[in-house]
C-alpha cells in the first residue's frame, strides 16, 4: 500500500486533499499538522478513523521531528499544504511565515533528501516531493495578462516573500540533489472547511449576523477563484503523472473583482437565505443583503490582480475543473449555513472581530473597522 505524507492535512486544502484521496486511490494518509488556529481537528472529524488514515500533531519547523516522522513511515510521496497563508496576519506579524513556511519547508526537504537518499533504486525512483504554493508569489498583474510557470517572482506580502523563498528551495533541492520535487501554484481557493477569517466565508457569517459586509480600498482587486475539490483533482493528477522539476499553475479561470465577488454572494445568500427571512436584519431594519456592504481602508501593498494560464496542467495531463463557478458559490454558502457549529469550534479561540493588516501606525489612524478578509 503507498503512504502519502500530508502536511498541513488538518488545514483548508489539505483537509480536502486528504479526502479526495482517500476517495480515490488505496493510498495511506499520514496527517501532520501543528494545529495552529486555521489548522484544527475539526476539519477531519468526519474522516472515519481507519487503517489508512493517520495523524501526527508536530511542527514542520521541528527539524528532528521531521526526521523521525519521514524515515518511520516510509512515504512514497510528501504532499506538503502546512504553511501560514493569511497576508493580513504577516503584514502585523510576518515571523511566524518565515518560521513555518521558510524554514519549515527546509526541514521537511532535508528529511525528505535523507530519506530519500537511503532508498533502493526502484522505490527512489518512484518517490515525489509536491510542494503546494500560491500565485501570489508573481506578484500584480496589470489589466492583462496571465501568470504562467514562467512568469518572475515580484512577492509583495511577507507571506508572498516567504512562499517565494520556499519555492526557491524546493527548486534548489530537485537542481542540486535530485530530489523529485513537483510545485503547484494556484489562484485563491474557496469551498468548505475554509477557516473563516478568508473573504467568502467571512462574507456569508457576517451576513447571517447582520454585520458589515468590509470590502477593502475600492473593491477593484481581482482574483482568480478555484473550488477547493478542483484543485485537490490537479494536485492528485500532479502526484500521479506529473513530472519531477516542473512546476504547475492550477487555476480556476474565474476573475472577478472583489466587489463583483461580494455583490454575486448577496445574491446567493438572497436565493438561499432570504434577507426577508433572516431575524438579524428584521431587527436592524435592513432590507437587503447587500445594504451591508462597507467599504473599509486597504490593506499595504495589495496586489491588484491576480489571474492563472492552467495551460500545462490541461494539456500535459489532463486536468479540467468540474466546478463553474455559480455552481461552486452556491454549494460553498450552503456548506457554511449548514455548519455553523463547524465555524463555532474553529473560531472559539481567535481574534475575530480586530481587522489585521494595517500595521500599528494603520491600525491608529484607521480606528475600529469590520472583520479583516483574505
Amino acid at each position: 500500500m503507498q503512504t502519502i505524507l500530508v502536511t498541513g492535512g488538518a488545514g483548508f486544502i489539505g483537509s480536502n486533499f486528504v479526502r479526495h484521496a482517500l476517495a480515490r486511490t488505496a493510498a495511506r494518509i499520514i496527517v501532520v499538522d501543528k494545529l495552529s488556529y486555521a489548522g484544527h481537528l475539526a476539519n477531519l472529524a468526519d474522516i472515519p478513523r481507519q487503517a489508512r488514515f493517520r495523524f501526527v500533531q508536530a511542527d514542520i519547523a521541528d527539524r528532528a521531528a521531521m526526521a523521525s516522522l519521514v524515515r518511520d513511515s516510509q512515504p512514497q510521496a510528501i504532499v506538503h499544504f502546512a504553511a501560514e497563508t493569511h497576508v493580513d496576519r504577516s503584514i502585523d506579524g510576518p515571523w511566524p511565515f518565515i518560521e513555518t513556511n521558510l524554514v519549515g519547508t527546509f526541514c521537511l526537504l532535508e528529511a525528505a533528501r535523507l530519506y530519500w537518499m537511503e532508498l533502493a533504486a526502484e522505490p527512489q525512483a518512484r518517490f515525489r516531493f509536491v510542494h503546494i504554493s500560491t500565485d501570489e508569489v508573481y506578484g500584480s498583474l496589470g489589466p492583462t495578462g496571465l501568470f504562467s510557470e514562467t512568469s518572475p517572482y515580484a512577492p509583495n506580502s511577507p507571506y508572498a516573500a516567504s512562499k517565494a523563498g520556499a519555492d526557491h528551495l524546493v527548486r534548489a533541492y530537485h537542481a542540486t540533489y535530485g530530489l523529485p520535487t513537483l510545485m503547484t501554484n494556484c489562484s485563491n481557493n474557496y469551498g468548505p472547511y475554509q477557516f473563516p477569517e478568508k473573504l467568502i466565508p467571512l462574507m456569508v457569517l457576517n451576513a447571517v449576523e447582520g454585520r458589515p459586509l468590509p470590502i477593502y480600498g475600492d473593491g477593484g482587486n481581482i482574483r482568480d477563484w478555484l473550488y477547493v475539490e478542483d484543485h485537490c483533482a490537479g494536485l492528485l493528477r500532479v502526484l500521479q503523472d506529473g513530472r519531477p522539476g516542473e512546476r504547475y499553475n492550477i487555476g480556476g479561470g474565474n476573475e472577478h473583482t472583489n466587489l463583483e465577488l461580494v455583490d454575486r454572494l448577496c445574491g446567493c445568500m438572497e436565493a438561499v437565505f432570504p434577507a426577508a427571512d433572516n431575524p438579524s436584519l428584521r431587527r436592524r431594519g435592513i432590507p437587503s443583503y447587500a445594504a451591508l456592504k462597507t467599504f473599509v481602508p486597504d490593506r499595504p501593498g495589495h496586489d491588484r490582480r491576480y489571474a492563472i494560464d492552467a495551460t500545462k496542467l490541461r494539456t500535459e495531463l489532463g486536468w479540467r475543473p468540474g466546478y463553474d463557478f455559480e455552481r461552486g458559490l452556491r454549494h460553498t454558502v450552503e456548506w457554511y449555513l449548514s455548519h455553523r457549529e463547524w465555524c463555532t469550534t474553529v473560531l472559539a479561540d481567535t481574534d475575530q472581530g480586530q481587522r489585521l493588516g494595517l500595521g500599528p501606525v494603520g491600525q491608529t489612524r484607521a480606528g475600529k473597522v469590520p472583520r479583516r478578509h483574505g
